[in-house]
């Protein structure tokens, strides 16, 4: 394992919003790594690997808010399944800039940025670790 992947985090962070998204993907503490170079996250605090490789809490700040991360662990009721039914949305700043960070870090453009009925500007990328992402910025 990459000692980058190790880096030095405490175990526990403040929460940050009212409500948190909690992923559980298959390589945690990559996943990590890769949100804080295609959405600015900053590692809050971690959990460390077991000699799997895995671990059981990653906690992040992305945009204000705390995102949660785990690896999969099928002995604790967790089998691996591939994400469905859900996307995580981000308001941007500025979206062109963002979105396009997002796509050079390695996420699969979905819906280019454009005008949307709502009136927003909106995008839609998907992650390496198959997780809907969309990017609103009101224009208001």
């Amino acid at each position: 394992m990459s000692n980058v992947l190790q880096a030095e985090a405490p175990a526990t962070a403040e929460t940050k919003g009212g409500l948190v998204a909690y992923l559980t993907v298959d390589g945690a503490l990559a996943a990590a790594e890769f949100y804080k170079k295609a959405f600015g996250a900053e590692i809050a605090a971690q959990q460390p690997a077991d000699d799997q490789g895995r671990t059981m809490h990653v906690h992040l700040y992305v945009n204000g808010s705390s995102l949660m991360l785990s690896d999969f662990f099928p002995e604790h009721g967790q089998p691996k399944v591939a994400p469905q039914g859900f996307s995580l949305v981000l308001i941007a700043r500025d979206i062109h800039a963002e979105y396009q960070r997002a796509v050079d870090a390695g996420c699969e453009a979905v819906m280019p940025v454009q005008q949307m009925f709502w009136g927003d500007l909106y995008g839609g990328l998907r992650d390496p670790y198959g997780i809907n992402w969309g990017m609103n910025q009101s224009v208001k």
